[in-house]
């Protein structure tokens, strides 16, 4: 998959339930990529692509890992968890990813189906955006009160007198 579409599946699913660890997720969404370079500069010798960073075992193991033990803030847990998401969302590919370390075969979700760049690959990201922008939009906390980081309830912060009249009518079509 793209990394635009690696970082879009990461940054919704993860703006779901933790916003403001969207950017370490985003981060981690790129991670299986970028640690083959970096793994290439220490190690000196080539490292296949979709291979030793991409095992889906690894990242589910870190994230267990981080949500099992103290981890500060979350920010172990979003960082596998965007590893995750991307090595799921490679696994949707025809070259699939490994499952286990010393996997002989290559592991794939719904049958492998997807090439990479082509339109089903955003068909699935962009969808699952949508998903999660529909689940933001009904599940609000509070039923519609109190903050929320992407959209406000301006009508319900003039009404406890949090913002002025003024705030309030100058923002209250403003919906994100």
């Amino acid at each position: 998959m793209k990394w635009i579409n690696h970082l879009a599946i990461a940054g919704a699913t993860t703006a779901l339930v933790a916003p403001a660890l969207v950017p370490v997720a985003l981060l981690g969404s790129t991670a299986p990529d970028w640690l083959e370079w970096a793994l290439e500069k220490l190690g000196g010798r080539k490292v296949k692509h979709r291979g030793v960073t991409h095992v889906v075992l690894y990242w589910a193991g870190v994230l267990a890992f981080a949500l099992g033990l103290w981890d500060f803030h979350g920010i172990l847990a979003a960082f596998a968890y965007g590893g995750l998401t991307h090595v799921l969302a490679d696994s949707l590919t025809v070259s699939g990813v490994p499952f286990t370390p010393n996997a002989e075969r290559r592991f794939h979700l719904f049958g492998g189906r997807l090439r990479t760049g082509n339109t089903g690959e955003y068909g699935i990201a962009w969808g699952i955006v949508g998903v999660c922008f529909v689940l933001a939009v009904l599940f609000k906390p509070g039923g519609g009160s109190g903050w929320y980081p992407f959209f406000y309830d301006w009508h319900g912060l003039y009404q406890s007198g949090v913002v002025d009249a003024k705030e309030w009518k100058d923002n209250r079509l403003k919906f994100f």
